[in-house]
């Protein structure tokens, strides 16, 4: 398969979400057709709600600041799958990740005609162990996986991380993992086994009593990222834990959220450390200032956008719009389906002068004229907009805003995507006409 042909083929496998998938029966099966290539390697997987990427982005950049190997298998892309394997911060290019996924694809079949699969792998099946094959052909170290989704019956558990993560766990995926804070967290606390290093962010009550219960009950010493964060009067971040102090002038991801995703990070590039990795301080105050994860709080020709696709998310996004922009807002806002909408329109749609609701082409997205209904009656309808077109939407927003608004992409990191590759294509098109 050439790459268009593998990506083609990847997601007629359905997309990662819409596939429902109960074990790890396959991902183990497959991992083993394919000699194991995940035990080459240490391996640190990050699950939770909210956080997960860019603790994953800071931990990765202190990695390649101490010039340690460092794999990240994340998910979702914005723009191309490519994106989701990164070796020492770069993406696999096109031409590999074809050859990849031609393997793994070839292995899968003879695994079904074999019988010894009773089905094919999933497309995050696919995808995770494509991303173990190029980590261990690449000699990397130390491997960072993102959670897809829970914990329990993610593919990345069946890799056996040596060490393990859970960011701030709140209400998401409520049709998939529950919908409570108990029944999500026991979903992703499946993920702490016996021998592995736990480090776990600050929580509520309830899924901090069933973290440490699953912590107890295999004999797991939690590394806990309390209240250790202060303000200099240097203006300086002071992290502290229980060995170090680090001081970090500014953080390479914008928010004040992210200061929580930080200290995870320096815990876990403490733990490590006692591994036998050498980290040191200097490598972690200029990885956390370096760090860089798109679609978060990032300004790119002139717009801002934020996959705030949850409740925590759109508060943290609330936040960091009424502390730092002056500026009337236009909001461009896609959501998919499941999403607490009632709440997020609550508290968002207010921040901004107009609103342009569209739908991104994934069959998973809410209809954008489904999306209006969640608007607050106090709102004037006047500036509520309804385009289905992505590329017809982002014209519009531009229209509206003119030279004075700031136009916002939010709600749905598949939307932040489409309107990526569009500005992207834009430019590729320019050149061309220049040339």
């Amino acid at each position: 398969m050439n790459f268009k042909e593998s990506v083609e083929y990847l997601f007629g496998l359905g997309y990662e979400l819409s596939v429902k998938k109960f074990g790890l029966e396959n991902t183990y099966t497959l991992l083993n057709a394919l000699g194991n290539p995940q035990k080459k390697f240490l391996k640190v997987q990050i699950a939770g709600t909210n956080g997960k990427g860019s603790t994953c982005a800071f931990l990765e950049s202190i990695l390649v600041q101490a010039e340690i190997k460092v794999g990240v298998n994340t998910s979702p892309h914005l723009v191309s799958v490519t994106e989701r394997i990164r070796v020492n911060g770069i993406e696999i290019n096109e031409e590999r990740f074809a050859e990849y996924a031609t393997k793994v694809r070839k292995v899968s079949e003879e695994l079904v005609a074999k019988g010894e699969l009773g089905g094919m792998p999933t497309f995050f099946e696919h995808l995770t162990c494509i991303a173990q094959m190029v980590f261990a052909d690449d000699g990397v170290e130390v491997a960072i996986l993102e959670t897809g989704l829970g914990g329990r019956f993610d593919a990345t558990t069946a890799t056996e991380a040596e060490i393990v993560a859970i960011t701030p766990i709140d209400l998401d995926h409520t049709k998939t993992l529950g919908d409570t804070i108990e029944k999500i967290t026991l979903e992703k606390a499946a993920i702490i086994r016996e021998g592995v290093k736990g480090v776990f962010a600050e929580q509520k009550y309830e899924a901090m009593r069933i973290i440490l219960s699953k912590c107890v009950e295999n004999k797991v010493s939690p590394i806990i990222a309390n209240e250790v964060k202060t303000l200099n009067e240097n203006d300086f971040l002071n992290f502290k834990t229980s060995k170090n102090n680090y001081q970090i002038k500014e953080l390479g991801l914008k928010g004040e959220h992210q200061e929580e995703n930080a200290i995870t990070a320096i815990l876990l590039a403490e733990a490590l450390k006692e591994s036998g990795f050498e980290i040191n301080k200097s490598h972690i105050e200029e990885g956390l200032e370096k760090a860089v994860h798109k679609g978060r709080l990032e300004f790119s020709n002139g717009i801002l956008f934020d996959g705030a696709h949850n409740v925590a998310g759109a508060k943290a996004l609330r936040k960091y719009l009424t502390t730092n922009i002056n500026q009337s807002i236009t909001m461009i806002f896609a959501a998919m389906g499941g999403k607490n909408l009632d709440e997020i329109g609550q508290i968002l749609f207010p921040l901004a002068k107009q609103v342009v609701f569209t739908t991104p082409e994934n069959p998973r997205a809410r209809p954008a004229e489904e999306i209006v209904q969640f608007v607050p009656k106090n709102i004037d309808r006047e500036n509520i907009y309804v385009i289905d077109e992505v590329t017809k939407a982002l014209e519009k927003a531009k229209d509206l805003a003119g030279d004075t608004n700031l136009i916002l992409v939010t709600g749905s990191l598949y939307l932040i995507g489409e309107v990526q590759a569009f500005q992207r294509n834009r430019k590729v098109e320019r050149r061309k006409k220049k040339k």
